[in-house]
């Protein structure tokens, strides 16, 4: 399965997504390829702090040209089990690659006026993907979610003006666990100490994507 966890605003936690469903899908026993498709790298380094550490380790490659991701997505993809991709936060030849190759995209946005404004771009993007690519599933989650106010009602309310993202109804709070781990290539379920309540949005996030 290839599943890309994309969109064109930028902060809206999707390497903090990536490593975390990457992660599931190993601890499912499946083998688990991670690709970094932003030019910054970021999720290449937290990787790589996670196979230095005691952590079990995960495949990962960084591969921001579009044209370099689609290779090695066909050559790798009999290899794994799943492959993850974590694109940049912009409209790139990496996010419309990994579109077109993907089973499953993955849209988080944050409860901010920019990440809502988003999704306009995004829709273009997921229509001209659907266009060549059949059985492409999209969902959008909210992450970064407020603790409180209607900041994140109003949001959710938002991805209704466009159909092709399907709102699915597993928020993932804005928390400082959740950031520490994904800078060490760890996922919430590993960290030390812990966070029962992220641990409990994760389990349902999974419940719901691979229900």
């Amino acid at each position: 399965m290839i599943i890309t966890i994309g969109n064109t605003k930028g902060g809206v936690g999707k390497s903090t997504i990536a490593v975390n469903i990457a992660v599931g899908r190993a601890d499912l026993g499946r083998s688990v390829l991670v690709i970094d498709g932003d030019r910054q790298g970021t999720l290449q380094d937290a990787i790589a702090i996670r196979n230095a550490s005691s952590a079990s380790p995960l495949a990962c490659a960084h591969l921001p040209d579009g044209a370099a991701l689609r290779g090695q997505v066909i050559a790798l993809g009999k290899k794994f089990d799943d492959i993850v991709i974590d694109c940049g936060g912009r409209d790139s030849t990496s996010l419309r690659a990994a579109l077109v190759l993907s089973d499953i995209l993955i849209v988080p946005f944050a409860p901010r006026s920019f990440d809502v404004w988003a999704f306009e771009a995004m829709s273009e993007l997921i229509g001209e993907a659907q266009a060549v690519r059949d059985g492409l599933r999209v969902v959008a989650i909210l992450n970064r979610a407020d603790t409180r106010g209607s900041d994140n009602d109003e949001a959710v309310e938002a991805v209704a003006d466009y159909p092709l993202l399907a709102y699915l109804d597993a928020p993932i709070g804005n928390r400082k666990a959740i950031a520490i781990a994904a800078g060490k290539g760890l996922a919430i379920s590993e960290a030390k100490p812990g966070d029962a309540k992220a641990r409990d949005e994760f389990k349902n996030l999974f419940a719901k994507l691979w229900q």
